[in-house]
């Protein structure tokens, strides 16, 4: 998967990594900003319950 990722990007080698960097960081900012804060009211773990 990643060699066809890296097949497709426009440009030389110093071009395709800063692509793939710029994509890379793009996806952790969605996931960061967007995914998470819409999946942390289904995901409780701060309601830890021990039972003895």
């Amino acid at each position: 998967m990643y060699g066809w990722i890296w097949r497709h990007l426009p440009g030389g080698t110093g071009r395709r990594l800063l692509t793939a960097l710029v994509l890379v960081a793009s996806a952790g900012a969605i996931l960061w900003y967007v995914v998470f804060p819409l999946l942390e009211p289904a995901v409780t773990l701060d309601e830890v319950t021990v039972r003895k």
